[in-house]
């Protein structure tokens, strides 16, 4: 067998194995209803869980390292064949790499009755086992210029560790280093990667449907020094969040990410959400470098935890379902065009986002702002449940495996 396709035709078990993304973006789809369901319960004061972790620290980390990590898992699995030119990962491999993920869930959901060691090995396993099998096929395919991704896996399963390390030892991880390591390292992936996706469908699309401007090819010097300069700010706020050099910094970050995107004629898309989508995920980024900038100058602004939900639930959020709805309908045969559902699950999870910002920024609203930010949430990912898991489950009419 010598291409992807020969590889998934080869596979005759369940269609949901057939490919990367499939069990992987099916999974974290369910998981994040469930984690925000389990969550909106757990500020009502009950315990569902049998976790070791205090409810913040179980809600960001399964958030960070269980819901990410599986849309990271799946996007890697379906673009590296792609960057390799090598086969992809099918079948019972791939299932055995989607059970490590759900162990880890586990782990973490039962933690109160396992030792801390065994709940960090279960739950690195798969971030663990993802990075050797992607680290194999990029040195095999000789794709250097990606090596840089999996440095970013590498330092993201580090920051998952890390978090384990923390709240074992009883301190709240929820505000702790790994946290922040580990968010600094999907902010840098949105970076690294949206700089090549979001351009590339932008100027594909606008090709066809609306000659005139176009973005910027990326990866230019501009792009470069953006790069460093994000890279920069979000060292020093995973070492010292509060310092003023941080504060400067970040503003510093989310000016020049800001430039960043308006060279990618993003306004000339609203014709298309699908890809107007992946510029509004992506400029949460710089939204939320400016807002914890502000929050560091002017203290209660935002909210501390209410600005950082601008890169979490916004960025992180945002761009990972606007990658797993058009990578599902472009592996699974569909046209690539939001329809009105796509449209309304978008509109959730911004709601969700706004929502949870102005929780922070007007205290007295939070517990109502709170809930209806959960209630988007799960409304945008139930959506997505229903609307893509049918194709993520079977093949498209008239293929076979």
């Amino acid at each position: 067998m010598s291409t992807t396709a020969e590889r998934m035709r080869a596979w005759t078990g369940p269609a949901i194995l057939a490919f990367g993304f499939r069990p992987f973006f099916l999974g974290a789809g369910v998981w994040a209803i469930g984690m925000m369901g389990l969550w909106l319960v757990m500020l009502s004061g009950a315990t569902p869980l049998r976790t070791a972790f205090d409810p913040v620290s179980w809600h960001a980390h399964e958030f960070l390292f269980g819901y990410l990590s599986a849309v990271v898992a799946g996007f890697l699995l379906t673009a590296v064949p792609n960057w390799t030119g090598r086969l992809p990962i099918v079948g019972w491999p791939l299932g055995g790499l989607f059970a490590l993920w759900v162990l880890g869930r586990v782990a973490v959901g039962m933690s109160l009755v396992l030792p801390p060691f065994v709940v960090a090995v279960a739950d690195l396993a798969m971030p663990a086992a993802l990075g050797l099998v992607l680290g194999r096929e990029i040195v095999a395919g000789k794709n250097w210029r990606n090596l840089v991704v999996l440095a970013l896996l590498s330092v993201f399963a580090l920051a998952n560790g890390l978090f384990h390390w923390e709240a074992a030892h009883g301190r709240y991880a929820a505000q702790g280093y790994g946290l922040r390591l580990g968010l600094a390292a999907g902010l840098m992936m949105i970076a690294v990667i949206g700089g090549r996706v979001v351009p590339s469908f932008t100027r594909n699309w606008l090709v066809r449907r609306a000659p005139g401007r176009l973005p910027t090819p990326p990866m230019q010097t501009f792009d470069k020094a953006a790069l460093i300069v994000l890279l920069v700010a979000l060292g020093l706020w995973v070492a010292v969040p509060q310092a003023a050099l941080t504060g400067a910094a970040l503003g510093v970050a989310g000016m020049v990410h800001l430039i960043r995107l308006g060279r990618w004629a993003g306004h000339r898309t609203l014709d298309e959400p699908l890809v107007t989508v992946l510029h509004v995920g992506y400029a949460f980024l710089p939204l939320g470098a400016l807002a914890l900038s502000v929050e560091s100058l002017v203290p209660g602004t935002f909210g501390g935890a209410a600005a950082q939900h601008l890169w979490m639930a916004g960025a992180i959020g945002l761009m990972t379902l606007a990658v797993m709805t058009r990578a599902t309908l472009g592996h699974t045969g569909q046209a690539l065009t939001a329809g009105p559902g796509t449209v309304a699950i978008y509109a959730a999870l911004v709601v969700s986002v706004l929502a949870r910002v102005a929780a922070g920024c007007w205290p007295a609203t939070a517990p109502a702002m709170q809930t209806l930010a959960g209630l988007g949430w799960i409304a945008a990912f139930g959506g997505f449940a229903l609307l893509y898991g049918p194709r993520l489950l079977r093949l498209p009419p008239g293929k076979r495996l």
